[in-house]
Order: structure tokens, then sequence, then C-alpha cells
């Protein structure tokens, strides 16, 4: 079996910046199994596997080198960009299981437009000792969704400074953590940290924006925001936040394209 596999880094337009994603358009579904053994063997943050079922309608999964993940935004716009670059397609909805249906365009000035659920975090009361033994500095408040937790901090030099016990941070599995601020320069910054699911510090997060962008939204009282994660790679991201939906704009560049050979 021959699979056609590119690498493209997201949320960027420079390689070796943002966040890398492995992308494998399929015409047939192939062995979860393979499909897991193929992402341990790219071992990137994720690897996303996409199949047509319609006109310009792909399902869509994503893996780490640790498991499947329920939704991943990094890979879903390096699966678009692939797509729009390789068609003649300018839009395109993607379909997971967990998420739901996923409307993505391609913009005239090079960005993807990308519109995922809105998972507004809400707040914890009872902070579970995990997280903060787990973190250096204490947080001012934590926040939760389905995906992770946010620990917001008053100076944007926390977010840079904090050191992050990993083994204490995987306890709280299946959740993720986020330790975010407000930023001078950006609305926010963020940090993001999986130990259980992907590895010790990802790069650039799609997934966790639709929760940090609603949450600071709020906090800001407005709508439209530019992000940015503060990991070692870097990334940018314009948010845009309703009610129901966290529309995320973002730029990707190919890095290389190749064969798999099974």
């Amino acid at each position: 079996m021959n699979l056609k596999i590119y690498q493209v880094d997201a949320f960027t337009n420079k390689t070796f910046k943002g966040n890398s994603a492995a992308v494998i358009i399929l015409e047939e579904w192939i062995d979860e199994k393979l499909m897991q053994e193929i992402a341990i063997e790219n071992n990137l943050s994720e690897t996303a596997f996409a199949k047509k079922s319609e006109d310009s309608t792909y399902e869509i999964r994503w893996f780490s080198p640790i498991t499947e993940i329920d939704f991943c935004g990094h890979a879903t716009l390096a699966t678009a960009f692939i797509l729009f670059s390789k068609s003649n397609l300018k839009e395109v909805t993607f379909k997971a299981a967990a998420v739901g249906n996923m409307n993505v365009t391609q913009l005239d000035n090079g960005y993807i437009k990308m519109v995922f659920p809105n998972r507004k975090p809400k707040l914890v009361t009872d902070i579970p000792n995990e997280l903060i033994n787990g973190l250096s500095i204490k947080p001012k408040e934590v926040f939760v969704n389905q995906q992770t937790y946010f620990a917001i901090y008053e100076k944007e030099e926390d977010i840079y400074n904090i050191e992050v016990n990993l083994e204490e941070i995987k306890k709280l599995a299946p959740l993720d953590v986020t330790i975010t601020a407000k930023s001078e320069k950006y609305d926010f910054i963020s940090r993001y940290f999986w130990p259980a699911n992907g590895g010790v510090e990802d790069p650039v997060t799609g997934s966790m924006h639709t929760g940090a962008a609603a949450l600071w939204a709020e906090k800001l009282n407005k709508n439209e925001l530019v992000a940015y994660q503060a990991s070692k790679r870097g990334g940018d991201l314009k948010c845009i936040v309703d009610d129901k939906s966290v529309t995320i704009l973002g730029e990707a560049v190919l890095y290389l394209e190749g064969t798999i050979t099974i």
C-alpha cells in the first residue's frame, strides 16, 4: 500500500514555525490501528486523515502519537491548506464525530477561515490539587471546558516563566492544561500542555482557542481578538467570537510531500 503524505506548518507563513501536522487524504478509510501506527511513526503533534464523503465535504480524524484526538484545529487548517492547494476548491466542510460540521474557506489574502463551535469554559470553584501542584505560579482563576483547564494569570511574563510539573499535569487526564494572560502586543497569549494526550507542550493549538478566545472575548468585552501561542515555535491566530461559534483564521506553509510505503 502506498499513501500520499504531506507535512504542513500551520498557523504560520514561515517554515519551521507554527505547528506541524501530517495530512493524508484517503479514498477509503484504513484500519484505525494503522492510522495510529502512522501517527506514531510521524511523531508530530497530529496526523490528520480525511476522506471525501460528497462534493466539498470530507470526514476527518486526528491522531497524536499517543491516541486519537476528538478535535484538532491546526491539523484541520493543514488539511484544508492541502485540499485548497491541490484542487480548485475554495470552501470545504469537515465532519467529525465529536465536533460536527466545520466550514472552512480559503480567503483571497491567503488566510484560511475555520468556523468551529464555541467551547467557552466555566469557572472552577474547586481547583484540583494536581493543577496547583503542577504549576510553579498560582493562577488568579481557573476555568475548564471539555478539553482543558484554563489557568488565568495577571502578568504576561508569568506565561513565559512558569515551570510545569508534567507528572502532576498528566494526572488530570483526559483534560489538558492551558496557561493564559492578557498581553500588551496581542489581546492574549497562551501555552498548552498535554502530556496525557499528545506530548509535552503543543506549539499552536487551534482547538484550545475555541475556549480561550471565548473566555477572553468576555473578559476584554470584544469579539475580534488576536492571540499568540507562546511556545518555542510560536504561532498567531485571529479569532472572531459569537454566541455559537469561534471563527479562527490562520495561514499555513507546505514543508514536504512524499509517499508512505506500507
